[in-house]
């Protein structure tokens, strides 16, 4: 199933959401320009490394930053254009309404703490993982959890491929990202504690699950009425 949009508007314009998207698109732009052997080395230079996280042992001394800022810079690289495309699907379709909900501080603030756990969740699971962790999807999962809290019943218009079959059908947000989870799951647990590369399961995993339990404590209350009470 590929999701393309859904039927919740918004009320102003994501401009959080749409800088974060230009931002990984503008990176991946210049880790393209580095050629693959430039390429590879900013990889291991501002990609997460589980391993230097979980040891403080650089495995690549003459690149050594710190582990700290990698879990931020981590989450705007991209492995290949179909990594970076899913991401920034995903992140237009469901970013905006939770922008919207929380506001554009609020929700930088939500992503970012989505991908710091995520990431960390990955670390977890992975500790002596010598293969950089990059990539945006542990944050938009935190996104997925809050949208899947905040509009359930919402329609998200989605591609379902069965084999040479394509049908375009609108289903509620409940089942897609439910179902998304429950791949993540079935996914995870065969590669847990492996140390290859390959797709970070349990980051969309600790992602998603932060985003459906801490989201509302970053929700915004609403505002309070004053009223004249009559006898």
């Amino acid at each position: 199933m590929l999701p393309i949009k859904d039927d919740i508007p918004t009320s102003r314009r994501p401009i959080v959401t749409i800088a974060l998207i230009v931002i990984n698109c503008l990176v991946y732009l210049y880790e393209m320009s580095l050629g693959q052997q430039g390429f590879t080395m900013f990889t291991y230079k501002w990609g997460l490394i589980p391993v230097e996280l979980t040891t403080g042992v650089e495995l690549t001394p003459e690149l050594a930053t710190s582990s700290a800022t990698n879990i931020f810079t981590s989450m705007f690289m991209h492995g290949g254009l179909l990594h970076l495309g899913g991401n920034m699907l995903y992140l237009w379709i469901f970013g905006n309404n939770i922008e919207d909900r929380l506001g554009r501080v609020k929700f930088i603030l939500f992503y970012l703490a989505s991908g710091v756990v995520a990431t960390l969740t990955f670390v977890l699971t992975n500790t002596s993982g010598e293969v950089p962790l990059v990539g945006a999807s542990g944050a938009i999962a935190g996104v997925l959890g809050a949208y899947l809290v905040s509009y359930p019943h919402a329609r998200v218009t989605t591609v379902i491929f069965i084999l040479y079959f394509i049908r375009i059908a609108h289903i509620p947000a409940l089942f897609v990202l439910g179902f998304w989870f429950v791949l993540q799951i079935l996914n995870g647990l065969p590669a847990l504690g492996s140390s290859g590369g390959g797709v970070a399961w349990f980051a969309h995993i600790g992602g998603f699950i932060f985003g459906l339990l801490v989201f509302k404590l970053f929700v915004r209350r609403a505002p309070r009425v004053r009223v004249y009470r009559g006898w």
